[in-house]
């Protein structure tokens, strides 16, 4: 049975305060990788500052009792300026896309079905067609939870220097048998 959570959420106006809770979340749920200089504490800040200070910042946290247990955060893509849209061609014609760019579960409650649930009602209440991920390769169950979700590979891209390289992955295409 998948435990009960308490599902809040925030938008752009809320990132002070809730800016603290992202970060913990992300310090325990990277624990095993902080060494790596691009999943570190300070790199992690500046993305959440940047995600959050964009026009549609839109994140939903999962509380078990008062404790933060997770949480999914994303922002909608500038319109043809999607970084996807250089991996298909001719790209859909979809208007909008949604860009998830976190989905953590703190290792205590992994594996309870919380992150099916914090996507869902993070990506499942957008208004865009489309949604939007990167996915780091080395963590092929990762992806494929993500396919079991609807999302479809489209290409692989190092978005930073220092970055891993990810897979792109989609979800809302028409059409998936054409990629």
């Amino acid at each position: 049975m998948t435990p009960a959570y308490t599902l809040r959420r925030y938008g752009h106006h809320q990132a002070t305060e809730i800016r603290q809770i992202l970060l913990d979340v992300h310090a325990e749920a990277f624990a095993p990788e902080m060494s790596d200089r691009f999943h570190d504490q300070e790199r992690f800040a500046w993305f959440v500052d940047h995600w959050s200070g964009l026009p549609g910042f839109d994140c939903v946290i999962a509380y078990d009792g008062d404790e933060a247990a997770g949480y999914a955060y994303g922002a909608p893509a500038v319109h043809e300026r999607e970084w996807w849209r250089e991996y298909l061609s001719p790209a859909p014609a979809a208007p909008d896309t949604f860009n998830l760019s976190e989905l953590m579960v703190r290792p205590k409650w992994r594996a309870t079905g919380l992150s099916a649930q914090l996507h869902s009602e993070l990506v499942g209440q957008r208004p865009e067609p489309l949604a939007a991920l990167l996915v780091d390769v080395t963590h092929p169950r990762v992806q494929a939870l993500y396919e079991t979700w609807g999302y479809r590979k489209i290409g692989e891209r190092q978005p930073f220097a220092d970055s891993p390289l990810y897979a792109v992955m989609l979800r809302g295409l028409p059409s998936v048998e054409n990629l």
